[in-house]
């Protein structure tokens, strides 16, 4: 089944951006499913990623309509080609392990928070009506994730060892979260939502308060190294993701949520 074609216009940009950063991030949690370390966490693992995927056919069901194509959620989610994916690359990175997984949780659900939040007085008044119930499924998983890098942070050297390896290795791709661009400012001036770096000082104050109460240590920083997925430009992990995602649409073309 050949991909569907769609349009740069910068408020459906961003509108994919958001949508698609909550649709990769919940296919990477749902791969925990039968897999974690203990059934609680296993279920509610499984119930984020839902919550994720929830706000994901909200936010593309609209961008369809904002693109004018006729294009609805299913085949936004799984009929574009690589490159038409806006989300930034750290949601695509491979789960890891339960450090890396939680720590991840806990950085994009704190994001996803502060946008939401902003989201909410939206000139766009069906954006407005989900940020209204995205943000408080957002709170519950900062909370959550926050709660098991505390845990884990401040446990055994075992699993602070692995909770600074996690950091390391997620931090670097955290400067593309609040890169400005054309998107971002057009979003701005039409009041469609506001420009991601609008909430860098909000999250940076959210992330070092919860690293300090896990006792944990932020990264020098490093080099010139940005991230690009949310210009299209993905790891080399995304094709491998996206294989495995639309595999049953592009199999059985027409199938529904």
């Amino acid at each position: 089944m050949q991909s569907i074609h769609i349009g740069t216009a910068p408020a459906f940009r961003y509108l994919l951006r958001l949508g698609d950063t909550c649709l990769i991030l919940g296919q990477r949690l749902c791969e925990w499913s039968g897999h974690a370390p203990i059934l609680e966490e296993d279920i509610a693992l499984s119930n984020m990623a839902l919550d994720l995927i929830g706000q994901a056919r909200a936010v593309l069901t609209h961008a369809g309509r904002v693109d004018g194509r006729g294009h609805d959620e299913d085949q936004l989610a799984f009929l574009r080609n690589e490159a038409d994916y806006c989300n930034p690359t750290i949601v695509e990175l491979p789960r890891g392990d339960f450090a890396f997984t939680t720590l991840r949780n806990a950085l994009l659900a704190t994001l996803l928070k502060h946008l939401w939040q902003c989201l909410q007085d939206s000139g766009d008044a069906e954006l407005a009506a989900i940020a209204a119930k995205a943000v408080k499924e957002a709170r519950y998983h900062q909370q959550h994730a926050g709660d098991w890098v505390v845990r884990l942070g401040d446990g055994t050297p075992e699993s602070r060892r692995r909770m600074q390896q996690a950091l390391a290795s997620l931090w670097p791709y955290t400067a593309e979260l609040f890169a400005p661009d054309a998107v971002d400012e057009h979003a701005h001036a039409s009041r469609l939502g506001p420009r991601w770096a609008d909430v860098e000082a909000d999250w940076l104050d959210d992330v070092r308060r919860m690293l300090a109460a896990a006792d944990l240590e932020l990264p020098a920083p490093e080099g010139k190294f940005r991230s690009t997925g949310r210009l299209g430009r993905h790891s080399e992990h995304m094709g491998y993701l996206l294989a495995e995602m639309q595999h049953l649409q592009r199999s059985y073309p027409g199938g529904v949520w």
